[in-house]
C-alpha cells in the first residue's frame, strides 16, 4: 500500500479508500490509483482486511449437487447478489462421501474465510432439528420445512401443488394423476402431499401415484402406463423435464396432448431450451430465492436479527401455454 501510495503520489488512506471501493475519492485520482495498483501488481490481502475489520467479505454456499436446475438457479442469486454487494462466494458441496450433517458442515466451514453459510438442503438431514449454528457464523437454510434455529427460505412447493389441483379441475377434469420426483428429495414429498391434499379436500378420487427421477425418460415411461388409464385426463409432473417426457410416452402410446390427456409441470425449466414448447408450468422463481437468502445471511453478519422458526416462501407463478385442455361446456 505505500508503495502504491508513492507511486500515485496520493497518502495509503486514499489508496486504503480505493481498494475498499469508498466513494470519497475523486474520479481523477481513483483512475491514478488503481493504475499504479495495476503497475505494482498490488492486490488487497483479504486475511489482512478480515483481521483489522472482522470480516472477509465471503459468503460459504453448501450444496448437495450442483447440476439439478433449481439448485443451479439458486446459485446464480445468490452469486449475483453478492457481487452487486461487493462479496464474493465460496462453493462447497457435500457428496455422498461425506457425512451430511449441519454440524460438519458448520466444522467445515468454520475453517474456511467466510462470513455466513447458506446451505441448500434438498433432503432431510439427521441433525436439522437439534443443530446450533455457530455463534460467529450465521446461518441461512434454504429449506422446506421452517427451523428453529436458523432462518429457511423456499419456494411453495406444497402451495404449488394445491394450485395445480384447482387449476385443473376448474378446468373440468375429474381427478388429477401425479408423476412424483424421487422420495429422497423433500420438494418431491411436499408438492406429492400438496397434491394428495388438495385432491382430498375437493372430495374427488385419489389416484396411484408414478414415482420418476427427475429425469425425462423417468416421465416418458411413466406417460406410456398413464395412456391406460381410461380415467386419466390431466397429469401433474412434479417438474419440466419429467413433463416433457410424460407428453412424449402419451404421444407414442397414441394420446393427443392436451385433446385426450392435459399435461402440466413444475420449476419452468425448458423454457430457454425447448423451441415452441407448449407445456404449461408453475415457474418457480429460484434465483429470488437465492438473492434473498444471500440478503437474508448479510442482515446477520451486520448484526440484525432475521427471525427464526419461520420460513420464508416465495410463491409459484402459473405459466399457461397450451398443454391444458378446457372440459367444462
Amino acid at each position: 500500500m505505500q508503495d502504491v501510495a508513492r507511486a500515485a503520489g496520493v497518502s495509503p488512506q486514499t489508496v486504503s479508500r480505493v481498494a475498499n471501493g469508498s466513494n470519497a475519492v475523486r474520479p481523477e485520482t481513483r483512475q491514478r490509483v488503481e493504475a499504479a495498483m495495476e503497475r505494482l501488481g498490488y492486490r488487497p490481502n483479504y486475511a489482512a482486511r478480515a483481521l483489522k475489520h472482522g470480516q472477509f467479505r465471503n459468503i460459504g454456499v453448501v450444496l448437495f449437487h450442483m447440476t439439478t436446475f433449481g439448485n443451479a438457479r439458486i446459485l446464480n442469486g445468490i452469486v449475483e447478489a453478492a457481487e452487486d454487494d461487493g462479496y464474493a462466494t465460496t462453493l462447497v458441496t457435500i457428496g455422498h462421501g461425506h457425512i451430511r450433517t449441519l454440524q460438519a458442515i458448520a466444522e467445515r466451514m468454520k475453517q474456511l474465510p467466510v462470513d455466513g453459510v447458506i446451505v441448500v438442503l434438498e433432503e432431510r438431514i439427521a441433525d436439522f432439528d437439534d443443530f446450533e449454528p455457530p455463534k460467529e457464523l450465521p446461518f441461512v437454510l434454504v429449506n422446506e420445512s421452517a427451523a428453529n434455529h436458523c432462518p429457511t427460505i423456499d419456494a411453495d412447493q406444497y402451495g404449488c401443488s394445491t394450485a395445480i389441483v384447482d387449476y385443473l379441475l376448474s378446468k373440468g377434469h375429474k381427478t388429477v394423476y401425479h408423476i412424483t420426483g424421487p422420495s429422497a428429495s423433500q420438494a418431491a414429498r411436499s408438492r406429492a402431499r400438496g397434491w394428495h391434499e388438495a385432491l382430498e379436500q375437493f372430495g374427488v378420487p385419489i389416484p396411484p401415484t408414478y414415482v420418476g427421477d427427475w429425469g425425462a425418460d423417468s416421465g416418458y415411461q411413466a406417460g406410456l402406463a398413464l395412456a391406460h388409464e381410461a380415467d386419466c385426463t390431466a397429469i401433474y409432473a412434479a417438474n419440466d423435464q419429467m413433463a416433457y417426457g410424460a407428453i412424449l410416452g402419451l404421444k407414442a402410446a397414441g394420446k393427443r396432448v392436451p385433446e385426450d390427456v392435459s399435461v402440466i409441470g413444475v420449476d419452468d425449466s425448458l423454457s430457454e431450451n425447448v423451441p415452441r414448447l407448449n407445456l404449461t408450468t408453475m415457474r418457480m422463481k429460484f434465483e429470488e430465492i437465492g438473492r434473498e437468502a444471500y440478503s437474508m445471511v448479510r442482515r446477520i453478519c451486520d448484526g440484525e436479527r432475521v427471525p427464526v422458526g419461520v420460513k420464508t416462501v416465495i410463491p409459484a407463478e402459473l405459466i399457461e401455454r397450451s398443454s391444458v385442455r378446457e372440459l367444462n361446456g
